[in-house]
């Protein structure tokens, strides 16, 4: 991504907020490896992996003036922020959120983007597990949010989805996930279950997903448009705009087979009984 929006000409600054991430696959303008890493915490405190990276986390906002210090030398540029993966730092553990709206109050303006891999898909039972992630996330951290299907080029690695694609992509009825569970006992126990959690995800209404694959500028675009309205950094004042484009993307009004298609006719078969099943399937939009 910082690539690519160098090449659209923006200024870019990546900052690597993951204190794990010790040979750093980009350029660096801000490293919480200067401030703390985990190998130190795990070898000094005696913690494993995951209680690390919530020290590590609770640290960087006892020390968040250093924080503030170091961002005021990145001041004008578009940042990226690459933080740790792990799920607990973004369900329920507070130093995140609280990091983030110390940005807040700096007058960055900030958009979550939440990646989860497309493969995901591909098991009803997981992807259940993935969009209550989601949406805990969306809750948790209090941000506008793109919650993006990445390395969709992958996503029948593990075989063929059941639905066509804008299903997971828009979250439509998810009922019909309970009819696909695979029939093994452990997942049928757990049936009423899902069916609340589905229940919950439903109601709030709040979880889709964007289709990605960084090796193609058009998905690319496809998603820096949809950050670009959520931060609204396409009002702002740093680029050229007419008003069209303006128009364009506050709008946004785009079918959801253009989403979709690139990825559906390259990475999917699309020979399968998932195109029959649009038939039972009444969707409105």
């Amino acid at each position: 991504m910082s690539q690519f929006l160098t090449q659209l000409g923006r200024e870019v600054a990546v900052i690597n907020l993951d204190p794990a991430n010790d040979s750093l696959p980009y350029n660096c303008a801000l490293d919480i490896s200067d401030l703390i890493t985990l190998s130190d915490v795990m070898d000094t405190l005696k913690l494993g992996p995951n209680g690390g990276l919530l020290y590590c986390m609770e640290y960087l906002e006892k020390n968040i003036d250093w924080f503030e210090k170091e961002l005021k030398k990145l001041e004008g540029k578009y940042l990226l922020f690459d933080f740790p993966g792990q799920v607990e730092l973004y369900t329920h553990h507070n130093a995140v959120r609280n990091v983030l709206q110390k940005l807040q109050k700096w007058d960055c303006r900030l958009v979550a983007v939440h990646l989860v891999d497309s493969h995901y898909c591909s098991d009803s039972s997981k992807f259940i597990s993935v969009l209550l992630t989601s949406l805990s996330t969306m809750l948790q951290i209090e941000l506008p949010h793109v919650n993006v299907l990445s390395k969709c080029d992958l996503i029948e690695k593990f075989g063929k989805l059941s639905f066509n694609l804008d299903f997971y992509t828009e979250v439509l009825d998810l009922h019909y996930l309970l009819d696909d569970f695979k029939e093994s006992q452990d997942v049928q126990k757990y049936k009423k279950l899902n069916s609340a959690l589905i229940d919950i995800i439903e109601e709030y209404s709040l979880v889709s997903f964007v289709p990605l694959f960084v090796e193609e500028k058009e998905s690319m675009l496809r998603m820096l448009k949809q950050v670009d309205k959520a931060n609204g950094y396409v009002f702002g004042d740093t680029e050229e705009r007419n008003i069209q484009t303006l128009l364009s993307c506050a709008v946004g009004a785009e079918f959801e087979y253009e989403k979709i298609k690139d990825i559906r006719e390259k990475y999917m078969d699309t020979e399968t009984a998932c195109d029959s099943s649009e038939q039972d399937i009444d969707i409105d939009s």
